[in-house]
């Protein structure tokens, strides 16, 4: 793949899949641009890849206010003069496990201002740029929740059905201005989200692999190959898909 140079944005990725995207990026040879809300975590990130010889800074941004989103396009614009590649994919759980008419309001409004307006405003923002520079490409991390039901998990299935869609209906508007637009939907994978849900009893992990045919958890570095794979010409003719990682759980 050939991503050197290219530059490069990913939200949320001072840890989980954002944290490995960001670097198999730089490993690629492309300039990261790691943000994340908490900044401390971001520069550690930045670090790593310059210490592995590749080109990264850091940059604070909590998603779900728009003019942080808008300073952080500014900033990628004035030390780059280009934003080649947007990952969207900064996003949070729940607090809690719970049914429907259980779900609890602080759950709904959080996960939906990070997961799906977040995702929203990082997407206006990235395109206006990219139409103004006649190309680009962004890739949503969106979930296996996206794609089928998610019982007791309905803000967090609510906002990643929300972003397969964004990502369908921008593909459609943009294709023609040379902007490709795509998603991954990982399954359960090893991050924080999938730590809390282990949390909830000690034999849930031997719960949820009964449901994976492959018979283990997916790791980030594998989430990340494919959203590199997306933002590379190798898949140049590929646009407004979802491609599930989920070990064959779908099935």
């Amino acid at each position: 793949m050939n991503l050197k140079d290219k530059v490069v944005v990913i939200t949320g990725a001072g840890s989980g899949i954002g944290k490995a995207a960001a670097k198999l990026f730089g490993k690629h040879k492309a300039i990261v641009v790691v943000s994340d809300i908490n900044l401390e975590h971001a520069e550690k990130v930045a670090n790593d890849i310059r210490n592995d010889g590749g080109k990264a800074s850091a940059m604070e941004t909590d998603v779900t206010q728009f003019e942080e989103v808008e300073e952080l396009i500014k900033t990628v614009i004035k030390n780059h003069g280009s934003l080649d590649v947007m990952v969207n994919n900064a996003g949070i759980g729940g607090k809690q496990q719970a049914k429907t008419a259980e779900h609890s309001l602080d759950d709904w409004h959080n996960v939906i201002a990070v997961n799906q307006t977040g995702v929203f405003y990082c997407m206006k923002l990235a395109l206006g740029q990219m139409r103004k520079q006649g190309y680009g490409n962004i890739v949503n991390v969106a979930s296996l929740a996206g794609l089928k039901a998610s019982g007791n998990n309905l803000s967090y299935s609510a906002s990643k059905f929300a972003v397969v869609g964004m990502t369908k209906s921008a593909a459609l508007e943009y294709g023609r201005k040379n902007i490709r637009i795509n998603a991954v939907c990982p399954g359960f994978t090893h991050s924080a989200l999938l730590e809390q849900l282990l949390s909830v009893s000690p034999d849930m992990g031997d719960k949820l692999k009964r449901f994976i045919p492959m018979g283990r958890f997916g790791e980030a570095e594998e989430i990340a190959e494919a959203i590199c794979w997306l933002a590379s010409e190798n898949s140049k003719f590929i646009t407004g898909q979802t491609i599930t990682l989920d070990g064959g759980t779908s099935l």
